[in-house]
C-alpha cells in the first residue's frame, strides 16, 4: 500500500520523466532515496516495469536494470506468478551510529558548511514558494506532518518524520525539480544530521520551529517562512560540526 502520510506532490516526483533518459544508476537512486524516507512503503508493489518506462520516460531494458540494482542492495523483492512484481522492502533500522560517525569524521568542517548552505539555501527556496503556491490540502499535510514529527520517539523516527517534514514543504512549493533534490539531500546529510542527537529541549525547539514554518507559509510570508526554514537548517548543521570537531579532535 502506498505511504499514508506521502503527499501526491511529493510521491509525483519520485516517479517523474527523468531529465537524463537512459540512465538506470538515476533510477536506483531516485527509488532508493525515496525507500529511505518512507515515501515508497514497506511491502508497497511498484509499477510493472512497462508502466515504471512509460512513468520515467525511459527504456524498459534500463528499469530492469535498476531495479537488478535495488535487489542487490536488499531494497526490494520480486515475486514471480499471479499477483507478482516489485515490492518495497524497507531497511529494517537506521546505519549504526558507529559507520555514520566514521563517515562525518571522513568529510571536513568545509565540506559540511559547503553542503549546509545548500541545504539551506533549498529549504529556503522552497518554503518560499511554499507560502505562495501551498493550498489548503498542502497545509494540511504540513500540520499532519509536524504532529508526526512531535509524535515521534527515538532518534531514527525524529529523523525519519523531520526529513519528511522538509520533503513536504518542497512538495507545497509544487515544484517536482524542487522536491526530489529535498529527498536527495535528506537521504544524503539526514542520517547524520541526527547523529548528535537531540535531548528534550532542542526536540522542543526543532517542534516550535516546524510549527513557525507551517503558520508562516499559511499566513502567505513567504520571507519569513524562508528565514525560518534556513535558521532550523543552520541550527542542525552547527551540532554536526560540534560533533564532527569533537571526532576528530585529539
Amino acid at each position: 500500500m502506498p505511504a499514508p502520510d506521502a503527499s501526491a506532490t511529493a510521491r509525483l516526483a519520485v516517479f517523474a520523466p527523468l531529465e537524463n533518459r537512459g540512465r538506470a544508476e538515476t533510477i536506483t537512486r531516485r527509488l532508493a532515496d525515496a525507500i529511505s524516507l518512507g515515501l515508497l512503503a514497506d511491502g508497497e508493489q511498484l509499477p510493472s516495469e512497462p508502466d515504471l518506462a512509460a512513468q520515467l520516460g525511459v527504456a524498459t531494458v534500463t528499469v530492469r536494470e535498476a531495479l537488478s540494482d535495488l535487489r542487490a542492495q536488499g531494497l526490494i523483492v520480486t515475486r514471480r506468478g499471479r499477483g507478482g512484481g516489485s515490492f518495497v522492502k524497507a531497511p529494517q533500522g537506521d546505519e549504526t551510529a558507529g559507520l555514520l560517525r566514521r563517515r562525518l569524521a571522513d568529510l571536513t568542517v568545509a565540506d559540511l558548511r559547503d553542503l549546509g548552505d545548500h541545504y539551506a539555501a533549498l529549504a529556503a527556496g522552497a518554503a518560499l514558494l511554499a507560502a505562495d503556491r501551498a493550498s489548503q490540502d498542502d497545509l494540511g499535510r504540513l500540520g499532519e506532518a509536524a504532529d508526526a514529527f512531535a509524535a515521534a520517539t527515538g532518534p531514527g523516527r525524529q529523523h525519519h518524520t523531520d526529513g519528511r517534514f522538509h520533503v513536504e514543504v518542497a512538495a507545497a512549493a509544487q515544484s517536482a525539480r524542487l522536491t526530489r533534490e529535498e529527498i536527495r539531500l535528506q537521504s544524503e546529510i539526514g542520517p547524520l544530521l541526527w547523529l548528535p542527537g537531540a535531548d528534550e529541549r532542542t526536540r522542543r525547539r526543532l517542534d516550535r520551529q516546524h510549527r513557525e514554518i507551517v503558520a508562516a507559509i499559511a499566513a502567505e510570508d513567504g520571507d519569513r517562512a524562508a528565514a525560518l526554514a534556513r535558521r532550523h537548517v543552520a541550527e542542525a548543521v552547527e551540532r554536526l560540526v560540534e560533533l564532527h570537531l569533537g571526532l576528530v579532535e585529539p
